[in-house]
């Protein structure tokens, strides 16, 4: 019992340990980039004693950029966990199940055929992600589907896959009639640009992620459960078809929301809940909360040098994560057995 509650309190601790340090690197982001601002100015920021001038890079430019990082990082970090745990294979993500492509191809379809301005674009296009993305889903799991028998994660998989590259084939095929504004958007939004560093996008995007983020952790229990299989989680009073459902419904929603203003960041749902399940172990109640904070402090970390080190050009958020990330999933393929 006492060796229970000392790794709990570990647990706890590591998941502060990251929260501290996604502040730090906030603190770092906001200091760094081509207008660099001391520590005693952007403290006078802060407290509300700025220039016009400094305010205007810090609420306006800086933070939220930031803030937008820590939400993207929340949400597909927190959806990488469901998927993982569902159909219990540390390979799936909402980019190995092709979720990320069919939201990325209705962002294209937003951008193609609607186009909107202002207000009406903030809702219409995180709700058009998320269509595409539930759309994806539920043709995997139809085409998964086999009467009388348990969906087979790998056949889940496999057809996300082949579904990906169908998405894919047809969002080439559609960036044909984009011009080359829209081709930028689109080349910068698939190597993930943080582009809906908005505050109309921003609050929108935040009541999404935490509500989904609350029902996810919510169900913490019923993951340990469904982690064990069905048959296991069946014995134990779980309807794992309601479960699944809900549960799927809710990965997929952060998932889409998230690349729909962030861009294409399905790396970060991929290995931050390894990343977590290494410091805090398998229980979901701290491995949500750990795998959310890491998805935040790696998008934060990327977003941070892309501002701070000198690269050549404008070079995306995503494509510093793919970087980093790329080592450690060779490391995880070259583990696995």
């Amino acid at each position: 019992m006492t060796k229970r509650r000392y790794t709990v309190k570990r647990d706890i601790i590591i998941n502060v340990v990251l929260m501290v340090l996604i502040l730090v690197f906030a603190i770092i982001s906001m200091n760094s980039g081509k207008m660099n601002l001391s520590p005693l100015e952007l403290l006078n920021v802060l407290i509300g004693n700025g220039t016009d001038k400094q305010n205007l890079i810090v609420f306006d430019f800086r933070l939220p950029r930031i803030v937008l990082s820590i939400l993207v990082g929340l949400g597909m970090g927190a959806a990488g966990v469901v998927m993982q745990s569902l159909l219990r294979n540390d390979m799936a993500s909402p980019g190995t199940l092709g979720i990320s492509s069919g939201s990325g191809l209705f962002v294209l379809f937003f951008v193609v055929f609607i186009e909107s301005t202002g207000k009406s674009s903030f809702i219409a296009l995180p709700l058009l992600a998320f269509v595409g993305g539930l759309l994806a889903a539920g043709l995997i799991f139809l085409l998964s589907y086999r009467r009388g028998r348990d969906i087979s994660p790998i056949g889940l998989i496999l057809t996300g896959v082949a579904l990906g590259s169908g998405y894919g084939a047809l969002t080439t095929f559609l960036t044909l009639k984009l011009d080359d504004s829209q081709m930028n958007f689109m080349l910068y939004w698939l190597a993930g640009s943080l582009w809906g560093d908005d505050w109309g996008y921003i609050s929108i995007l935040t009541p999404w992620v935490l509500i989904l983020l609350g029902y996810i952790f919510y169900k913490a229990r019923i993951l340990n459960v469904l982690h064990l299989g069905n048959q296991t989680a069946q014995g134990l009073g779980v309807s794992v078809k309601r479960q699944f459902f809900g549960l799927s419904i809710a990965a997929v929603a952060l998932s889409s929301g998230s690349v729909a203003v962030g861009g294409s960041f399905f790396f970060v749902g991929l290995i931050a809940p390894h990343m977590a399940r290494k410091l805090v172990g398998p229980d979901h109640k701290l491995l949500i909360p750990a795998a959310s904070l890491a998805g935040g402090l790696i998008v934060v970390l990327a977003d941070t040098i892309t501002r701070t080190v000198r690269l050549v050009g404008d070079v995306p958020t995503g494509i510093v994560i793919t970087v980093i990330s790329v080592p450690y999933f060779l490391y995880l393929l070259a583990k696995a057995k």
